[in-house]
């Protein structure tokens, strides 16, 4: 029986949150990737609680780009509210999508606006 594509992708995601886990000093930068939008969020894991978060939906972000420009501006408004709440360094969960495109547009807009990995 063939799997569908939720699954594989569910199926990586816990495979990489095995591996990864945020604290107060380091959360992890959780990353959400839709057809339409790209959402984020900076999650503290012993404590259970989301610090932060920036979405592709917001107003701040200019609608009438490309989708990859548009995840760079994202990560570049959740790294201004990380440095607000003092944190520097995240662990990046790419939520099992590839490093790549939108993913990696947020990781960069985030490196750029002065969050490390």
């Amino acid at each position: 029986m063939k799997k569908g594509k939720h699954l594989k992708r569910q199926k990586i995601r816990w495979r990489i949150r095995k591996k990864i886990a945020g604290d107060s000093s380091t959360p992890r930068l959780s990353v959400y990737r839709s057809n339409k939008f790209i959402y984020c969020q900076l999650i503290d894991d012993q404590n259970r609680q989301t610090l932060a978060a920036a979405s592709s939906k917001e107003d701040s972000v200019n609608k009438g780009q490309p989708k990859t420009d548009q995840a760079k501006e994202v990560g570049k408004l959740i790294a201004e509210r990380a440095k607000s709440k003092n944190v520097d360094s995240v662990v990046l969960d790419r939520g099992g999508y590839l490093y790549h495109g939108r993913v990696k547009a947020l990781a960069d807009g985030a490196r750029e606006g002065g969050l490390k990995f």
